[in-house]
């Protein structure tokens, strides 16, 4: 690992290790990889050069909307290669939310979240998606900061 020194003034470092001591960071370069991965991340899916992605889909729909449950299922077994799993929540008698992890072709997985949430009863829709090229290069990093994590909340 390479050391890099940085200056910041003492109104943003002092934003910065509240920043650390609200999410449980152990330290300020830790903290600083992390957001660093994740604007990393989103530049390179804002510029299409993501491959693969891993991704979480999630919405509330209707399921009281005519043949809405139907359409959704049917378009998850068209697209079954990009669909890991789904999670099926009934949140009242007309709604439920849904949870898919996907993963695959970045653009098909961004057209299939797309086409789900553009759906007539689909509402409160949501994707989060990650280049599958991150989630494997900082494997080892970001199973030491969980470790971490863990020692801090259980204090």
């Amino acid at each position: 690992m390479e050391r890099v020194t940085i200056s910041l003034d003492e109104d943003l470092l002092g934003q910065f290790d509240s920043y650390l001591e609200k999410r449980g960071y152990s330290s300020r370069s830790e903290a600083i990889r992390d957001l660093l991965r994740d604007r990393l991340e989103q530049e390179k899916l804002a510029e299409d050069k993501a491959e693969d992605a891993v991704a979480c889909l999630s919405y509330v729909y209707n399921h009281e909307q005519r043949e809405l449950s139907r359409r959704l299922a049917k378009t998850q077994h068209a697209h079954h290669h990009l669909v890991l799993s789904t999670l099926h929540v009934h949140l009242d008698h007309e709604n439920c939310l849904e949870v898919a992890l996907l993963k695959g072709n970045t653009r098909d997985v961004r057209k299939l979240a797309e086409a789900t949430m553009a759906e007539t009863g689909v509402r409160h829709g949501n994707l989060h998606i990650v280049p599958d090229d991150m989630t494997r290069s900082h494997h080892i990093d970001r199973r030491m900061h969980s470790r971490r994590f863990a020692r801090a909340t259980s204090s």
